[in-house]
């Protein structure tokens, strides 16, 4: 069976015998394409549409302005998902003179859509064939290793007709006798060597002419950046008070029950499980929300920080963490020195933040794990640590509790099914409340807080 012909095989003809410098990558080849293009379009190709022409390009238009589209006819080779292909009218381009208010768009339909094949390739492809202009350019090249090809010499040219013809006979037998009694109609071309000279100086100016304008995209990219991270977390805000609500809601009914009705004990023991539950849950969105209050505001709001005694607040929360990790089988431990000193935080805040801390270190943990706080003066500041020994001493273990962000605030653990604060989030937390977190695997996470009476 005879070969098709493709695209891509139309490409690689044109780069074998290439004569070019260095290839670049995809994102630079582009810039390069479109460049290209623009100089064609105007420097060169409106001053030879007198006597029409036409063009032939892959896998999308490039033309669409009203004086290209009376004068040239084209054949496009364009992937199904091409809406041409599931709309008669969206084949038809609008010209750009055309008014919106009161007229419909004025189409013109002068192309005919051919369904690009899996072997044909998506790299861009253009052949523009006048009486006294001719060009062919085209990206060809492995992955980020492109050249940008412009021919337009006698040779070329007639190899690359050659070729479009024959794929055009192969994919539609009416088109490719269109295509070249068009071909016919030209009668002899006259090479145009003052485009040849003038190309490649052309193109350069025109990038170099871009610089300031990617230099602009760069600042709006990171300026959208910035203000998808705000509306996510405008999003997160508003979903933990949602779900806040509800679980509060619940925990009050519950309160109401037990104080109201007379039950079975197991009866009662559950709806407390649940109650605890809810406040769990509660805690954890609201540190969520406050995450999200700090990404989305434009400056680090600072806490009203006065001198806590951390020591007590351990104390005081131990027993509830206690109960919440031993029914997960994983025993928690307190090694606080005697009479420190104060340090400076928002005690309510950081009660919230520091139950955060047990959660995120304890999640995906084996039964019978152990998890150490550990509170020590550390010059002129306490340091807190948090140490976590798995019943096996799996390596493994701690990589599980890494995940990765989806955003500013959250991270996503697929292997355990947790979401928790990211570690620039909880970074931030603990920056407002006063603490400066370091964390390494071989000693955990650790949290200094600066002492109250040095400040």
């Amino acid at each position: 069976m005879k070969n098709l012909i493709t695209v891509n095989q139309i490409q690689k003809a044109l780069l074998k015998d290439y004569v070019s410098f260095n290839s670049v990558d995809d994102e630079t080849s582009r810039r390069m394409w479109w460049g290209a293009l623009e100089v064609i379009q105007e420097e060169f190709l409106p001053y030879h549409l007198q006597n029409g022409g036409l063009w032939v390009a892959a896998p999308l238009p490039v033309f669409n302005e009203k004086k290209y589209l009376n004068k040239l006819n084209g054949w496009l080779w364009a992937p199904e998902g091409f809406p041409a292909f599931k709309k008669d009218q969206s084949k038809l381009l609008p010209y750009q003179e055309a008014r919106i208010s009161g007229e419909k768009f004025i189409y013109k339909n002068n192309y005919k859509i051919l369904s690009l094949n899996q072997n044909d390739g998506f790299d861009p492809f253009l052949m523009i064939v006048t009486p006294t202009f001719q060009c062919i350019l085209t990206i060809s090249g492995e992955k980020d290793k492109k050249f940008l090809i412009m021919r337009n010499d006698e040779s070329s040219l007639e190899r690359v007709i050659d070729l479009i013809s024959m794929k055009l006979t192969q994919d539609n037998l009416e088109e490719s006798k269109k295509f070249q009694d068009q071909l016919k109609s030209f009668g002899e071309f006259i090479i145009n060597n003052q485009f040849t000279n003038t190309f490649w100086p052309s193109l350069s100016i025109k990038l170099a002419k871009l610089i300031p304008n990617i230099t602009c995209q760069t600042l709006l990219k990171e300026e959208r950046s910035k203000t998808l991270q705000s509306l996510e977390a405008k999003m997160l805000e508003a979903i933990s008070h949602e779900v806040r609500t509800p679980l509060a809601t619940i925990k009050t009914l519950i309160s109401s029950t037990l104080r109201k009705y007379t039950m079975d004990q197991t009866i009662r023991s559950r709806l407390i499980e649940i109650d605890n539950e809810c406040t769990e849950q509660i805690d954890r969105f609201g540190l969520i929300f406050n995450a999200a209050e700090l990404v989305n505001s434009k400056s680090s709001p600072s806490q009203e920080l006065t001198g806590i005694d951390l020591g007590s607040i351990l104390n005081k929360l131990s027993p509830n963490w206690i109960k919440q990790l031993r029914r997960r089988g994983i025993i928690l431990k307190l090694d606080i020195t005697d009479e420190l000193p104060d340090v400076l935080s928002n005690s309510e805040k950081l009660e919230l933040m520091l139950s955060g801390l047990i959660d995120k270190n304890t999640r995906g943990l084996k039964e019978g794990s152990t998890l150490t706080l550990e509170l020590r003066p550390a010059g002129q500041k306490l340091k807190l640590q948090l140490i976590v020994q798995t019943k096996h001493s799996d390596s493994d273990e701690s990589n599980k509790l890494d995940g990765s962000d989806i955003g500013p605030v959250l991270n996503w653990n697929p292997q355990t099914g947790t979401l928790q604060l990211s570690k620039s989030a909880t970074q931030k937390i603990l920056a407002s409340l006063g603490g400066r977190v370091t964390q390494r695997k071989d000693s955990g996470l650790t949290v200094f807080f600066p002492i109250a009476d040095l400040n």
